[in-house]
């Protein structure tokens, strides 16, 4: 489906975790995961933020291994968090932030790049190699939510009516995957009660540019009365650059993006998590060195195969 020279073959990764972050004021200090091609100098970092779901370890550090080991193998640094919402935390749930914790998510990645020099303390083969000029965020359902905080979508915080900005100037371009959309009238009584954050959600200052990925049968009937359009919303509501990947047949789990081989996937396509793995990394390659032609190609491989798995649309 790719011609070979769109991507570059793969190096040896390096991964290491966990790495620990202080974090005064937090319940516990934040434990990363730092993955990086074992060559290469002035490599582009990914910020990396899991959903939740029901499996026990996926959401923490210990996820995502199919992007993480892909973006690490072609060129970035990917470091991903354990949020405070992770089962391998197994805090208690009376914080009046939880579940989940939806400030402290963009917190943490804010807290990542303001460490930067700890994690290649922690690391020595990362010494020197880093671009901090070139960062992008990425998330995945919840993650996804954290990640559109930090490119500039806003809330009203429900327990002091206050709005809610956390972008993060330092983050240059996104990925946003199977993302929560708009509130309002398109969530469900459930969310409303329980997860009266989302019910603000407002994309109309997400100005940064981002590549939003939606699967056409992600319908998420628990969050949203919308269907598989809500994950839509981040694309259309919002300012700015944007690109918008349809993908076909494709449920919440984006063909297996979360882990390898792992129950919680419902959609599992190995064609389509290869399709997300190099559309997200030519997408970024281009937001972050502009001039780069991987993002054009990525598109046009796909338009030309003779059974694509998904569209492309951008603004």
């Amino acid at each position: 489906m790719y011609a070979a020279d769109i991507v570059s073959a793969p190096a040896p990764v390096l991964s290491v975790s966990p790495v620990v972050l202080p974090a005064p004021g937090r319940p516990v200090d934040l434990q990363v995961r730092i993955s990086a091609p074992v060559t290469g100098s002035e490599l582009p970092i990914i910020l990396l933020s899991h959903g939740l779901g029901y499996s026990n370890h996926l959401s923490s550090l210990n996820g995502y291994a199919p992007l993480a080991n892909f973006w690490a193998a072609h060129g970035f640094v990917v470091i991903q968090p354990t949020h405070l919402d992770s089962k391998t935390l197994s805090l208690h749930p009376v914080d009046p932030e939880a579940p989940p914790h939806w400030r402290s998510r963009a917190e943490d990645m804010k807290r990542i790049l303001d460490r930067l020099d700890v994690i290649e303390a922690a690391v020595p083969q990362l010494i020197g190699r880093l671009d901090r000029s070139k960062v992008a965020a990425a998330g995945h359902s919840m993650g996804g939510h954290t990640a559109s905080l930090l490119l500039g979508a806003r809330l009203t915080d429900p327990h002091d009516g206050t709005r809610v900005n956390l972008v993060e100037p330092r983050i240059k371009a996104g990925v946003l995957l199977a993302a929560p959309g708009r509130g309002g009238d398109a969530l469900t009584e459930f969310v409303v009660n329980n997860y009266s954050f989302f019910s603000t959600t407002d994309f109309s200052e997400m100005t940064t540019p981002a590549l939003v990925i939606a699967g056409d049968k992600d319908t998420s009937a628990h969050l949203t009365v919308r269907g598989a359009a809500w994950h839509t919303d981040p694309y259309f509501l919002s300012p700015g650059a944007k690109s918008l990947l349809t993908l076909f047949d494709a449920e919440h789990g984006l063909g297996g993006i979360s882990g390898y081989d792992v129950a919680e996937t419902t959609d599992d396509n190995p064609e389509r998590v290869a399709t997300v793995q190099r559309l997200t990394w030519a997408y970024l390659r281009t937001e972050l060195y502009p001039g780069d032609s991987a993002w054009q190609a990525a598109q046009d491989a796909l338009a030309a195969s003779p059974d694509p798995l998904g569209r492309v649309e951008s603004k």
